[in-house]
């Protein structure tokens, strides 16, 4: 079995449905990251602490989130 790759503290992440059914309802959001839980969870899932951005890239809120690993997709902005 391959295993997923953790994300690491400054990655920003595309948070939607596949990354966990609570955020099905509500539109896909970008996250960075600050902090990995090294806590226990199922297979496949982390809890992630980070900052919820804005379409300009600023921090609007801090949360911590419980997302599936295989959902998770990598944000591009330009120039970094």
């Amino acid at each position: 079995m391959t295993e997923l790759r953790r994300p690491r503290p400054g990655e920003e992440l595309l948070i939607n449905r596949d990354s966990s059914v609570q955020f099905a309802g509500q539109p896909p959001f970008t996250f960075r990251v600050i902090s990995v839980s090294t806590y226990p969870t199922y297979h496949g899932w982390v809890w992630l602490t980070g900052y919820q951005l804005d379409d300009l890239g600023k921090a609007v809120a801090k949360r911590e989130i419980y997302v599936r690993l295989a959902g998770l997709r990598p944000v591009r902005r330009p120039g970094r």
